[in-house]
């Protein structure tokens, strides 16, 4: 055999040999949480990581209509850990594995962490590099002893955030949780789901470019950082504002009975009550299946209950706060209900100082390019008068309540059918409008309102601004 054959042979021999398995790249993964929801500066920011790698890198950065990046390392200490069972619903338990003391300089807002490690691949073959990415993020409260507090406190829906998050399996929704099956309790001690860039991002962003200033706070500072209230005029919800607690509720309107204003920018907004747990790093929500809480199975009060607010067996609409509720809501252009919906309002007291210098007028309607009207509505039981509406008052709604907008809206069987006093066939409205009590409560009864503002649209920035200078200025 000559030696070109043998050359030949000894080649096809070692191509067919199988990659060994110590050769194949094993999987790549970062990701990580923060040990609280939000801080103050001066408090200690810690990370808490798993990666396939020894080493990562992180970064943190204030979103805002300009994105700071504050701070950035390397060669950051990792390794893998373990995931229990039960990280849905009691955390992950991973160790610290970066702290950082907060500067004092950092400016309230929220903050995105992004978590970087890579490799080159293995010694013999797939030697591509390969990049891993994760994010998390946490909320910077401003100092307690600030000279200059903002007037304006924007809270943001991290409760949720947490609701729909189903690392590890579960979040409080059905539809995206293990086996078709919804937790009732989820830990906020994992890795997170954020829903801060599709509607919060967009209403900071225009704030920050009209210089309204703002001082940050997540939904569960309003119940173990009340303080997060004093000195300020008017507190913003903005968006998807789903879950409260009842010390959240209770501590809000005791600003508004003092003479603090409220805006509510957002749909859906304290729909269902939660009960925080383990020093607020967990909620509970039993949802629809409310006979399965402990406090229904006492049978001594049901005010904690943790299903719908507007519960008769609870017995505290959210109307009672908002001025509207989803009851009487619904969906618009989602979940199949009102898909032709145009996502406009339809103004019906233009003359409102609420309005002022947009140039409306009766029966027209506005949002419609940017569909302000979207997703999640709340709106309150209606009568008719001359073609005009006026709440009956019936579902907890305030008797000086006035309507100043509406759209169609309606639920989906699959959301009310179970709740046993829901009335089949009914038809609902976001309604936009405004009380008094105390101070001055606005809401505009849907999630997308901040989309207008993305859209640069006259109306609703005009109205937005009205609102916003107003309930802020000094009295």
């Amino acid at each position: 055999m000559t030696t070109g054959r043998l050359l030949g042979l000894w080649t096809s021999l070692v191509l067919a040999m199988p990659v060994a398995a110590e050769d194949i790249p094993a999987p790549l993964f970062i990701e990580g949480y923060t040990g609280q929801v939000s801080y103050a500066p001066g408090e200690e920011l810690t990370l808490h990581v798993s990666t396939s790698e020894e080493l990562f890198a992180a970064s943190i950065t204030r979103l805002g209509s300009e994105p700071n990046m504050v701070w950035d390392e390397e060669d950051l200490p990792g390794g893998t850990r373990d995931i229990p069972e039960d990280a849905s619903s009691h955390g992950c338990r991973w160790p610290v594995s970066v702290t950082l003391p907060i500067p004092a300089d950092w400016k309230s807002g929220y903050y995105r962490v992004v978590l970087r490690t890579g490799d080159r691949g293995e010694k013999f073959v797939r030697r591509a590099s390969r990049s891993a990415r994760a994010t998390c993020f946490f909320v910077l409260r401003e100092a307690p002893d600030i000279e200059d507090p903002a007037p304006i406190l924007l809270q943001l829906a991290t409760n949720t955030y947490n609701a729909y998050n189903n690392w590890g399996g579960f979040s409080l929704y059905a539809y995206h949780s293990r086996g078709g099956n919804a937790g009732h309790r989820v830990s906020f001690h994992r890795p997170p789901a954020s829903q801060f860039e599709r509607w919060e991002k967009v209403f900071v962003e225009w704030a920050e470019r009209e210089g309204i200033p703002l001082a940050y706070a997540a939904n569960s500072d309003l119940e173990f950082h009340k303080e997060v209230l004093e000195n300020r005029r008017l507190v913003l919800s903005v968006g998807h504002d789903e879950y409260w607690s009842a010390p959240m509720r209770d501590h809000l309107r005791a600003f508004i009975d003092a003479g603090g204003n409220a805006a509510f920018f957002s749909g859906n907004t304290c729909c269902w009550q939660v009960r925080s747990e383990d020093e607020g790093s967990a909620l509970t929500c039993w949802k629809q299946n409310f006979q399965l809480d402990p406090v229904f199975a006492a049978r001594e009060s049901y005010a904690t209950l943790s299903t719908l607010w507007s519960h008769h067996l609870v017995g505290r609409p959210e109307n009672e706060l908002t001025g509207v509720g989803f009851l009487w809501g619904g969906y618009h252009r989602s979940h199949g209900q009102v898909m032709d919906g145009d996502g406009a309002f339809t103004a019906h007291r233009p003359d409102h100082w609420i309005f002022e210098g947009t140039n409306l007028k009766r029966g027209e309607s506005f949002g419609a390019e940017h569909t302000v009207v979207g997703y999640e509505c709340d709106g309150c039981e209606l009568e008719w008068f001359e073609g005009i509406p006026y709440p009956t008052g019936r579902d907890g709604t305030p008797e000086n309540f006035t309507i100043l907008a509406t759209s169609p809206a309606r639920w989906h069987p699959d959301d009310c059918q179970w709740y046993d006093r829901w009335v089949n066939g009914r038809e609902g409205h976001a309604v936009f409008g405004v009380y008094e009590r105390g101070g001055t409560v606005v809401t505009t009864g849907t999630t997308d309102w901040a989309h207008g503002l993305r859209g640069d649209d006259e109306v609703v920035e005009g109205i937005t601004r009205n609102v916003i200078r107003k309930l802020s200025a000094a009295k």
